[in-house]
């Protein structure tokens, strides 16, 4: 593609042709610039089919930002739209509204609130808050939800399968195998969310971060077609990277040839004062040899070498390999916590397309309006399902903490009210009348407001998180976070709830829309 027509296709453009039309109508009808406010929520967490994620975490928005900042509509976009005709061959678009658009088509009047990247977030809790003229704010939606909910999966799905690997190192491979350059955008997300680093070279040059990888099968069968054999690949390697050795054994047998073929040119290294790295192995019962693999290096006197496992991985299967590991380890005399002590997983596939679940069900909805006078006028989707329902209104989100110092509850506000104010809170249950929880001071140990305001009105005005930041947010929100809420399978519901205010709010709206 060339720059051109590079930039057209991922500037303002980027966006659904009704997100325009909608703009449209709100210019020809005198609404597109009175002030209008869109929650980002998700509605449910990823759904893996075996099992279900318990919580989500936050990520995309630093790169939203960055392609908001960026893009607004040029003359080739205007062009472009004033050559859209409809059924009849009339224009779509009036030069009028064109006009407008290439003269205030950009996000300098939005206002966003937003959860930090790195934060565990749950369903129905604004991730981010979109406050602007009408119609630049719908604009923004298909770009929010493109880069924000993608980002949200992919962080969300590192951390699931990092906790399965008990936080050993965990490398992001998935490149290869993603939905074309968005793979950037994954190993980003996958990185905040758990991975310590990815195969992926150009971002993990743009993040700060050395890409980490070893050597194909094409390498090995290449010394095998010449003549060579593994052990010549082998030596060729080490040969090359003699401090950073980690082979490839499963080309043609992993403990007839793979490893003793290996383990001789690790001894080589040795003699020659240098540390072998470690091995990989990329196909077979992982666990088994695993094991194997782990007995042999001991007994060579490599005890310290890592084994990295890939092919295929994903949380469920590391939990089986670990409790295949614990299970055969003692079999031949090995030490089970000594062979998971030196695992590291490379995983691809399943965490840069989220395998079972590829799509966060994130969605962006018009909550309040502005009247002439300031106030802001409550906004209402009814739905014949509850859950589907937004909750109205200009709003903010608390954490809430129980007397253990664990996060036990999201609850959200309107915008005037403080529960750190309150001698008590009630929370209420978002559709379900009859049911609610009271508690007192003394059973709440904090209470955290969650969005911050990262733009007022397109300045930034928040300090962005570094990638190691957003690392260090993740895990102290885990930590806090009931082991129950955190397990890989059937997962202990997390409470989001209203405050009463709130509540009556939207019931109001609801019977108002139904009379």
């Amino acid at each position: 593609m060339k720059p051109a027509a590079k930039q057209m296709a991922e500037g303002i453009l980027f966006t659904d042709m009704y997100q325009l039309t909608m703009a449209n109508v709100y210019f020809r009808m005198g609404l597109h610039e009175i002030p209008a406010q869109f929650d980002h929520f998700f509605r449910s967490y990823p759904d893996y089919g075996v099992h279900k994620a318990g919580y989500c975490i936050n990520a995309g928005l630093e790169w939203l930002l960055d392609w908001m900042h960026t893009s607004h509509f040029t003359d080739e976009d205007v062009a472009f739209l004033r050559s859209q005709t409809g059924q009849t061959g009339e224009r779509l678009f009036a030069d009028d509204f064109l006009k407008w658009l290439r003269a205030h088509g950009n996000f300098a009047g939005i206002t966003l609130r937003a959860i930090p990247e790195g934060r565990v977030v749950h369903p129905n809790v604004p991730l981010t808050a979109v406050q602007g003229p009408l119609a630049m704010a719908q604009i923004l939606e298909t770009a929010l939800l493109n880069m924000l909910n993608y980002a949200t999966l992919i962080a969300t799905r590192a951390a699931r399968i990092s906790h399965a690997g008990r936080g050993q190192l965990l490398l992001e491979f998935g490149m290869r195998r993603g939905h074309e350059r968005g793979v950037n955008a994954g190993a980003r997300a996958a990185l905040i969310g758990g991975a310590n680093f990815t195969s992926n070279v150009g971002i993990s040059q743009v993040l700060g971060f050395p890409p980490k990888g070893t050597h194909a099968h094409s390498m090995v069968q290449l010394f095998m077609a010449r003549g060579e054999g593994e052990l010549g690949a082998f030596r060729a390697y080490a040969d090359v990277y003699p401090d950073d050795c980690l082979l490839l054994v499963d080309t043609i047998n992993t403990l007839q040839s793979g490893l003793p073929n290996a383990i001789k040119v690790f001894e080589e290294l040795k003699r020659k004062g240098h540390k072998p790295l470690g091995i990989r192995l990329d196909s077979g019962d992982l666990a088994y040899l695993a094991v194997q693999a782990a007995h042999m290096l001991d007994k060579a006197g490599f005890p310290d070498t890592s084994i990295v496992l890939s092919n295929q991985l994903d949380e469920m299967t590391i939990l089986q390999i670990l409790a295949q590991i614990a299970e055969e380890a003692p079999r031949i005399g090995a030490d089970a916590d000594h062979v998971i002590a030196r695992l590291v997983y490379g995983v691809g596939t399943n965490l840069i397309t989220s395998a079972g679940d590829s799509a966060l069900d994130g969605v962006y909805k018009l909550v309040a309006t502005q009247a002439d006078g300031g106030a802001w006028i409550p906004a209402i989707k009814i739905s014949e399902n509850p859950v589907k329902t937004p909750n109205p209104g200009t709003k903010q989100v608390w954490r809430i903490y129980d007397e253990r110092g664990q996060a036990t509850a999201d609850l959200l506000s309107l915008l005037d009210e403080d529960p750190q104010h309150m001698d008590s809170l009630h929370l209420q249950h978002p559709t379900d009348a009859g049911v609610w929880r009271d508690m007192t001071k003394a059973e709440i140990s904090e209470i955290e407001p969650l969005l911050v305001t990262i733009l007022n009105e397109g300045n930034l005005v928040y300090d962005m998180p570094s990638m190691a930041e957003m690392r260090a947010q993740r895990q102290a929100d885990l930590e806090r976070l009931d082991s129950g809420v955190r397990r890989l399978l059937y997962p202990h519901i997390y409470h989001v709830s209203l405050t009463p205010r709130l509540w009556q709010l939207k019931q109001d709206l609801i019977a108002a829309f139904k009379t």
